[in-house]
């Protein structure tokens, strides 16, 4: 790329700077829906100490005792083929993104300013977010037919240059981590207005974007279309060349698909960012942050380092699990290539950890959120469902289902990259403490009393 393109990239980058900054464009929870979600079920910490470590260290053990190759590649391979209409899905996808798009601006700037009755809150936060993104991992990744940003780039001039390839997909990675630290510590949760604005910006930087970068920009920048792309992995559901393909939960992800240390990162962000977002609505967030802000500590400035060093700290620990599976299962594979085959077995991880943390909360504003979309601009007053007790217990087994899957895949991934039966066994010892250690982290989070971010 010349010159000229990397000035118009820097300049790009802090034009989304400003404009996130400024708007808020967000990307988990709404704000002040929070309160009407359930609550969380209170759980004795001996109790899910015991009940998640015991549960993945024994599927571990099972794992191990299935050593025969043959089973574990039927298992990935066995598919169906299902029929679609790719164009009639592609149009009615898009034009339903356009409307959605089109929707979540008016509403937010000319409807009500309550949260609960504005169309614009309820369809990003309770629709989107929670909703969409479930469908994703549960089902199969729709969003290349519905992202409304896509749409648009489709039909105004496309850049013909590319990113450098030293920069990999770094942007999309300080990407997502700047959008979970805005939706943090903004109003945009409960804000309809700002939240429209934001909606706006980053529609302007990915037009922007893809005006300068072509393509580029959807695969290497956009936080959003790698964010459903990762989760769609999970999903029965898969989109080939040929069409719709049905197969075992997470089979697409034993198959060496990242490229680099950058695209690895993104996966751990994908999973801390959702860690981070439930972790400083705790009673121990709040406590370990009151003396730094009494110090003098600003909470943005607070709330970013903590945000990077947890970053840190969850890539820093996947990659010495790597480095010590090396070493107890020598292999001719790169530490690099190791890591670029086992980090997609994190994301069952962060799907699981999603629908704990979202289920809930879907289920109980879904009313609100229908009758918003049937009078976008003057909705009746809201109602928020009574959720059953019993579905307070779920995110535990939400936790630990995505966990075991993610231990599976692992499995399968060892066995595919190791030729030696023992070998792939040895392989899998760090990366399932590594396991056990992201587990008891969700476990913990999604069992603690649920508070707003405080000091904001």
């Amino acid at each position: 790329m010349d010159s000229r393109r990397l000035r118009a990239l820097r300049r790009l980058a802090l034009l989304a700077g400003a404009l996130v900054l400024s708007t808020g464009v967000a990307l988990a929870h709404g704000g002040s829906l929070r309160g009407a979600a359930p609550e969380r079920l209170a759980v004795p910490t001996w109790l899910f100490l015991l009940t998640g470590g015991g549960a993945v260290g024994a599927s571990f053990l099972l794992a191990s005792v299935v050593t025969e190759r043959g089973f574990v590649g039927a298992v990935h391979e066995w598919h169906a083929t299902l029929p679609a209409p790719r164009r009639a899905l592609a149009w009615g996808g898009g034009l339903l993104g356009l409307t959605t798009l089109a929707l979540v601006v008016v509403a937010g700037l000319a409807g009500p300013t309550e949260p609960l009755r504005n169309a614009a809150i309820l369809v990003v936060w309770v629709g989107w977010w929670a909703g969409f993104t479930m469908s994703a991992y549960l089902v199969g990744d729709a969003w290349p037919a519905l992202d409304p940003w896509r749409r648009l780039a489709a039909v105004l001039p496309t850049g013909s240059g590319e990113l450098p390839a030293r920069v990999g997909s770094w942007p999309s990675v300080a990407a997502l981590l700047l959008l979970v630290w805005i939706e943090v510590v903004s109003p945009v949760g409960r804000d309809p207005q700002l939240l429209a604005l934001g909606v706006v910006g980053y529609t302007l930087v990915t037009l922007v974007g893809v005006a300068v970068v072509g393509d580029d920009w959807f695969d290497r920048v956009d936080p959003l279309a790698r964010v459903f792309r990762t989760y769609g992995r999970v999903a029965p559901v898969q989109r080939t060349d040929d069409g719709l393909r049905l197969c075992v939960p997470g089979a697409a992800l034993t198959s060496p698909v990242l490229d680099g240390w950058d695209e690895v990162a993104f996966v751990v962000a994908l999973l801390w960012g959702t860690t981070f977002d439930g972790f400083v609505t705790t009673p121990t967030w709040a406590d370990a942050a009151a003396p730094l802000v009494t110090a003098g500590v600003p909470p943005h400035l607070l709330y970013a380092l903590v945000l990077l060093a947890g970053f840190g700290l969850f890539l820093g620990v996947f990659r010495l699990a790597v480095r010590v599976s090396r070493r107890t299962a020598p292999t001719y594979l790169a530490e690099r290539e190791l890591a670029e085959r086992f980090a997609l077995s994190l994301v069952p991880i962060a799907a699981g950890y999603h629908l704990a943390h979202y289920l809930g909360y879907f289920l109980a504003l879904s009313p609100a959120l229908a009758s918003t979309l049937a009078a976008p601009l003057a909705p009746p007053t809201p109602t928020v469902l009574a959720v059953p007790g019993w579905v307070g217990a779920l995110p535990i087994a939400f936790v630990l289902g995505g966990h075991l899957l993610a231990i599976w895949v692992a499995h399968s991934i060892a066995y595919a990259a190791l030729p030696g039966r023992l070998q792939a066994v040895r392989s899998q010892y760090s990366l399932t403490l590594v396991m056990v250690f992201y587990t008891m982290t969700s476990l913990w989070v999604v069992t603690r009393p649920d508070l707003t971010p405080p000091y904001l």
